[in-house]
């Protein structure tokens, strides 16, 4: 169960915070763009990404906070610091589709915190908070096939594989196929 700084009902105009048993979801600071340059820019976390680069370079983690506020303001997406104990551990957001009623999800965790639930709690949050509040019909997600461990974080939240898209994304200098994965309101209620 989360608790929220937002309540249920039209979108906040206060940038939200989510709580879990272990996990803070906040907005991001600018404090935060040297943990996430580390983190995100590390070989293994792009890798397993479709827009975050390798080598990180400086001053993209700045903007990219930046860009959180405005964004959220015309909620067309939010995106959240994953942290536990105070400690940035990866980032989780989603865009917006108002017109669909449709959420799009996406996450990194830091490589040296793999393994330990924190993307799976930090999902069941942001896809709770995405129907509560947001009032969409639909949390969607891609993962790149060779990443099972990302399917099953979405499993885990109550997602259903819905087919692979063949060489979908290119990655560098390889094509990627890529799983989509979607829960619906009336399937979200059911858990």
């Amino acid at each position: 169960m989360i608790s929220s700084e937002s309540s249920a009902g039209p979108a906040p105009t206060v940038y939200p915070t989510l709580r879990t048993r272990r996990l803070v979801l906040r907005a991001f600071e600018p404090a935060d763009a040297p943990v996430v340059q580390r983190l995100a820019g590390a070989a293994a976390v792009a890798d397993t990404t479709l827009n975050v680069p390798h080598p990180y370079p400086d001053g993209a983690a700045e903007a990219w906070i930046q860009s959180h506020a405005p964004a959220w303001a015309r909620r067309t997406s939010v995106c959240f610091a994953i942290t536990e104990e105070g400690e940035l551990r990866g980032a989780i957001s989603f865009s917006l589709s108002a017109q669909h009623q449709l959420a799009e999800l996406g996450y990194w965790i830091g490589e040296a915190y793999w393994g330990r639930g924190l993307a799976t709690e930090a999902a069941r949050a942001v896809v709770d908070f995405a129907f509560e509040v947001c009032r969409v019909n639909r949390v969607q997600a891609l993962h790149y096939a060779r990443n099972p461990a990302s399917g099953r974080v979405l499993e885990k939240v109550g997602m259903v594989r819905e087919g692979v898209h063949r060489e979908r994304i290119r990655k560098g200098d390889r094509f990627e196929d890529v799983v989509e994965c979607a829960i619906l309101r009336r399937d979200w209620r059911k858990q």
